[in-house]
């Protein structure tokens, strides 16, 4: 689900290409450019924009695979598409109310100044009626039709991204990432509870997973767009550390991130699928981050770094290790 992120705690439009450098002000159209423009596919468009489907599917792979592993099989349809179509709401609506608190640096940012808010394809003031209304939607769908503890968890994952993360955290501290990420961990707890009813130490182990990635994630895409975050004033890490250090804490993360991995192995009582491909992936990730930390001493800097090429791995493992543990119990 970033909320499922996320952020994933996790900064959301991770998956936006480049945007060719151009003054901000040729982004924004005029009131008579936008009444021209303005259709009703193009209003559904910019509202679905505001919940960032990309990072909801990053999100989203955590949630499935976890339900076949509580299930220890495949488990009921109507669970997982009641929980795929609630979480997509929970979801959207931290997106979209991000999207509405953070507005004034979205237009600042090179990355993010496409967004609905940013280019007033959408008034302020209905994305956050809209981000509220999927919120109310998502916990009572949850409640309703799943099971309280998954309403519990969806409701806790969009307010702690809002007023933790979104407020709290992101504009006043480097580690912003770190515990903001706790709301994108959520969808693991709530896939297995939609199963179970309940929580257990083996989605806790992997709720352990997500959150130890999401800073090297989050910090190698930082390092991309640094000017970017200094230009608005947000204080990730690559903007008030120097690469060196930035490198060196990603790698340490990603260390903690294998290992925790691989003490889902015992654990759950994986089977030997899931161990093969969490060495493999562990190893390649671990060799990526390497590469990283040699470059950086030996003075390479910016984007000759290639931090991307780790962002987009990271992207890979941890949709690679939860294809892994929805496949295990198949086989196992």
């Amino acid at each position: 689900m970033t909320v499922l992120s996320n952020k994933r705690g996790i900064e959301l439009d991770e998956h936006v290409p480049d945007v060719p450098d151009v003054p901000v002000g040729t982004l924004v159209p005029s009131p008579a450019e936008r009444a021209a423009r303005w259709t009703p596919a193009a209003s559904v468009r910019a509202y679905v924009a505001l919940t960032k489907p990309r990072v909801i599917e990053l999100l989203l792979i955590t949630t499935i695979p976890v339900m076949f592993l509580a299930e220890r099989g495949v488990p009921p349809l109507p669970a997982v598409l009641l929980t795929l179509a609630f979480g997509t709401m929970s979801a959207g609506a931290a997106n979209a109310i991000n999207c509405y608190i953070d507005r004034d640096i979205d237009a600042k940012m090179r990355r993010t100044r496409r967004r609905p808010l940013a280019r007033h394809q959408v008034t302020p003031a209905r994305a956050l009626i809209f981000g509220v209304t999927l919120a109310v939607l998502s916990t009572a769908g949850f409640l309703l039709t799943v099971n309280p503890v998954a309403a519990a968890g969806s409701l806790f994952a969009i307010l702690f991204y809002v007023f933790v993360y979104s407020l709290l955290l992101k504009r006043r501290t480097a580690q912003n990432v770190v515990w903001g990420g706790i709301a994108g961990c959520m969808p693991v707890l709530i896939g297995w509870a939609a199963i179970t009813g309940g929580v257990a130490w083996t989605p806790l182990v992997l709720f352990g997973v997500v959150f130890l990635w999401t800073p090297p994630h989050t910090w190698t895409l930082a390092m991309r767009y640094r000017e970017d975050y200094a230009i608005a004033k947000v204080p990730m890490l690559p903007v008030v550390a120097s690469e060196r250090r930035v490198v060196t804490e990603s790698l340490a993360y990603t260390y903690a991130t294998v290992a925790c991995s691989l003490l889902l192995w015992p654990v759950a009582g994986m089977g030997p699928v899931y161990g093969a491909v969490a060495v493999v992936l562990g190893a390649v990730f671990l060799a990526e981050g390497h590469r990283l930390l040699k470059a950086v001493r030996a003075g390479v800097t910016g984007v000759h770094l290639r931090p991307m090429r780790f962002f987009h791995l990271s992207n890979v493992y941890l949709a690679l290790l939860f294809t892994a543990v929805a496949v295990d119990p198949l086989l196992h």
